[in-house]
């Protein structure tokens, strides 16, 4: 039987299976359910500085709804503070000490000294590791972006500074240039890379003439970047390399490695073909290896990397001028009128 064993950011995990943050992780049966069914490691859902900073406010503004309705009344409620990140860090404790599999923390921040504490709170709980999630929204014509990624760096590095456990930074695909910042970040102590966070974009209501912010699944088609960008990584970086966004069955975990990634994390695929798919994937992944002969992981990973393939223009952008080139496939593929 095939070896699926790998190693991310240093931790030991019995297959390159992890279930990626989401809500699914804060029910402890799901976690349960996941690592019954072969989950080599789980992210648990993200804490978010934004959210407890939204909290405190809101519980600000409901106690002084009150205050000063009578002259001799200055407030009605004594000072209480919002208890922060406290209950994430139990849910997270307790989600640690039911599972056997490695459990990773996720964090999302805005201040540099939120970033440490909360880091190091994370790190008191137990967890075998952190995944920072780093990201920006344009919303200011000032600032340049060598300015954006200087913070982004500073940011790594201090929470490497700050705490024992390993870190995994998750990149949004919007960077001019992906593979310089994840080389400057590797530079800096990073541990790991996964690529990429999917973020929420918004969308118009046309009729209501509304903003929402649908909860959009990844496709199958999400999983190409990530793929050249691990092909391109493999064996230039001393960081783990872990791929998402887009990735369903087994067959699209396999290509992933075979590009370099150490592993992968899936969660679109939980919500559409449930928490059964991770048995589903594994059982793939090990009748392919079977028949190809190959023992472990290591006797495949990379193979197909940019470094390792004969064809020199596979991960560049010549390759699609050769497609387009090819215009006959398009056209057999979808006929036109």
């Amino acid at each position: 039987m095939a070896n699926l064993t790998t190693k991310y950011m240093g931790v030991e995990l019995k297959n390159p299976i992890i279930v990626g943050a989401c809500n699914l992780v804060e029910k402890r049966d799901n976690l349960l359910k996941m690592e019954e069914a072969g989950a080599g490691a789980i992210v648990y859902k993200s804490l978010f500085e934004e959210q407890i900073q939204l909290e405190s406010l809101q519980m600000s503004e409901n106690m002084q709804e009150f205050n000063e309705r009578h002259a001799e009344m200055i407030t009605q409620f004594p000072d209480i503070e919002h208890a922060g990140p406290e209950e994430y860090l139990m849910n997270l404790r307790q989600a640690k000490m039911a599972l056997k599999i490695p459990l990773f923390a996720s964090l999302n921040c805005v201040n540099m000294e939120t970033w440490i504490e909360y880091a190091q709170k994370i790190e008191e709980t137990g967890v075998d590791g952190l995944e920072i999630n780093l990201y920006y929204i344009p919303s200011d014509f000032e600032i340049m972006g060598r300015a954006i990624i200087s913070e982004q760096l500073d940011i790594v590095e201090e929470i490497k500074k700050s705490i024992k456990i390993p870190i995994a930074v998750k990149l949004s695909p919007y960077y001019t240039n992906p593979l310089y910042v994840i080389n400057e970040m590797d530079k800096r102590g990073a541990d790991a890379f996964v690529l990429f966070n999917r973020l929420f974009q918004p969308e118009i209501d046309i009729d209501k003439e509304t903003m929402h912010f649908p909860y959009n699944l990844s496709s199958s088609e999400d999983n190409r970047f990530p793929l050249r960008v691990a092909g391109m990584l493999y064996q230039n970086i001393k960081a783990s390399i872990c791929s998402s966004r887009g990735i369903f069955t087994g067959e699209d975990a396999i290509a992933m490695l075979l590009a370099g990634a150490d592993c992968v994390q899936v969660v679109s695929t939980l919500y559409k073909n449930k928490i059964e798919q991770i048995s589903a994937m594994l059982t793939d992944i090990e009748r392919w290896m079977d028949g190809k002969g190959y023992a472990k992981i290591d006797d495949f990973r990379g193979k197909m990397s940019k470094d390792k393939i004969d064809d020199p223009f596979a991960y560049r952008r010549a390759q699609y001028v050769d497609i387009l080139m090819r215009s006959e496939q398009i056209f057999k593929r979808y006929p036109t009128v």
